[in-house]
């Protein structure tokens, strides 16, 4: 399935580092009844990944749940050991964000945001792209055209919501 505006986004298994270590979650268990914004991304410790998009969020996380906003989720195809020292390295999770692993790519596939650059080892890798949406319905969907991160920053969906 394509994403877009009014699309249900598809249930998937994706994982978080949990106190016993990686521990599946239910994406739609997450999304049922709440307002979350969604980010993916290439991967962990990557360029603009680490530099732009993810600090993006932490620094419009209080902003962002300031407008009803219940969860940040960012979600890589990277397993859930790498997502959760990510997400300390960056400081996301001490903003809050939550650090899922797409570890398999299901769910990045499942919405048709896959890509493969074999010469520099990227397979089945997230395109970037952030979303809001509301029980899962996506209200607010910022595809990147390109490799830039420009219209899916924390930024760009703050204004859009």
């Amino acid at each position: 399935m394509t994403i877009s505006v009014g699309s249900k986004l598809p249930d998937a298994q994706l994982q978080i580092f949990g106190a016993n270590g990686p521990e599946y979650v239910s994406l739609d268990a997450k999304l049922k009844g709440r307002k979350v914004v969604l980010f993916g991304l290439p991967g962990a410790y990557t360029g603009p990944c680490t530099t732009s998009h993810v600090p993006s969020f932490i620094r419009t996380a209080d902003k962002l749940a300031a407008k009803g906003v219940d969860e940040i989720i960012c979600v890589a195809v990277n397993d859930a050991f790498v997502m959760n020292a990510w997400g300390d390295f960056t400081g996301a999770t001490k903003a809050g964000i939550s650090m899922l692993s797409d570890a398999d790519a299901g769910f990045t596939k499942a919405v048709e945001m896959a890509f493969t650059v074999p010469h520099l080892g990227l397979f089945d890798r997230s395109k970037r792209y952030a979303l809001y949406a509301e029980d899962g319905v996506v209200k607010v969907f910022h595809p990147e055209p390109g490799t830039d991160c420009a219209i899916s920053t924390g930024e760009a969906m703050l204004e859009a919501i």
